[in-house]
């Protein structure tokens, strides 16, 4: 397959000056979450009116506040989002104890009202449960009835698409279409609604402090949607870049990526962290086929043998759809250019 273009920009999101237009196909992105604690720095920065609304424990004023500047970012990435293009936003709710009330933050509902207020339609979302092996599930009284709460144990995946269904007019852009297909099996556990099988990832790129400052989430979350939700050849956004996992999963998955964050160490790990991902990416696409050919085998095992042949590769496959199918396989990535990446197949 062709190569793949990297961009990895340092700015703030609430501007994207360099993306054009109505140029992205897909957005992949997890931002600083409201009222969360570690965020509280990052927000009164942006604007200086959270800090006083949390002073005062004001909670309700101080989530506004903040998803006004998350509000600014969504409004610039409606804009570069292509006709038909999806978005997916990975944020999970905040729980937090203001002025001697503890409530919950409904992080989730609000980006999804922002959306929707700038004309995206709402899709049905994924549920990620990350999976804990904490002792102390709740939160509050303990065993004492009626103040203990339950504790947070998942994320949501917010799925957003622009306009109408995406149209593939061309030869070429149907092939393309049919070279980036999933396997069925593949469908079957991407497209649930709720994520049980993948754990939350403890973020080592960068060192503790690093983790405390990026919105990092599994990368296993990034490639499925980009699989799910973009062809190859297509070029995959995140305004809040942090460590690279969108730009890394971009270039595992055969995308071109355009990625913006503010800090310039984090970018700097992304940049790193995307030139020296060959072996994980080359891992990550021998797997899939090796997940598929364990697959045939226990089908054929129970005595179903599949009715369709990959023309690539010439193993079985369940339906006609995946018989085009191509996994990019990463053999190289370039030195970075100013800001710049490319990624080549083999």
């Amino acid at each position: 397959m062709e190569g793949t273009r990297h961009l990895i920009l340092r700015g703030d999101s609430r501007e994207m000056r360099r993306v054009e237009r109505e140029s992205v196909d897909l957005v992949v992105t997890s931002p600083p979450y409201p009222m969360i604690q570690m965020w509280d720095a990052l927000f009164s920065g942006m604007n200086g009116k959270v800090a006083g609304a949390l002073s005062r424990g004001d909670g309700e004023r101080a989530f506004e506040l903040m998803h006004d500047e998350l509000d600014i970012v969504w409004k610039r990435t409606c804009s570069v989002l292509r006709e038909g293009g999806i978005a997916c936003i990975v944020i999970g709710d905040a729980t937090r104890k203001l002025g001697g009330a503890f409530r919950l933050y409904q992080n989730h509902s609000r980006v999804v009202s922002s959306f929707v207020a700038r004309g995206l339609q709402p899709l049905p979302g994924i549920m990620w449960v990350k999976q804990s092996n904490k002792p102390n599930k709740f939160l509050g009284s303990g065993m004492l009835p009626p103040s203990a709460y339950p504790t947070l144990e998942h994320e949501h995946i917010l799925l957003f698409r622009k306009g109408l269904n995406r149209t593939f007019s061309t030869a070429a852009e149907k092939q393309r279409r049919r070279r980036s297909a999933y396997f069925w099996e593949e469908r079957n556990r991407w497209f649930s609604d709720a994520w049980v099988d993948i754990k939350g990832e403890r973020q080592r790129i960068g060192g503790e402090q690093m983790s405390r400052r990026s919105a990092s989430f599994p990368i296993e979350i990034a490639r499925r949607l980009v699989c799910m939700f973009s062809v190859q050849g297509d070029t995959v956004l995140d305004p809040f870049l942090g460590r690279g996992t969108t730009a890394v999963s971009a270039a595992c998955c055969g995308r071109n990526s355009i990625g913006i964050e503010i800090d310039g160490i984090l970018r700097g790990v992304s940049v790193r962290r995307l030139s020296g991902s060959v072996k994980e990416c080359s891992t990550y696409s021998a797997r899939r086929l090796e997940n598929h050919m364990e697959y045939v085998a226990r089908r054929r095992k129970t005595g179903n043998e599949l009715r369709y042949v990959s023309r690539k590769y010439g193993f079985p496959v369940t339906t006609s759809q995946e018989t085009d199918i191509e996994v990019p396989v990463l053999a190289a990535v370039a030195e970075p250019h100013e800001d710049c990446l490319d990624a080549s197949y083999s």
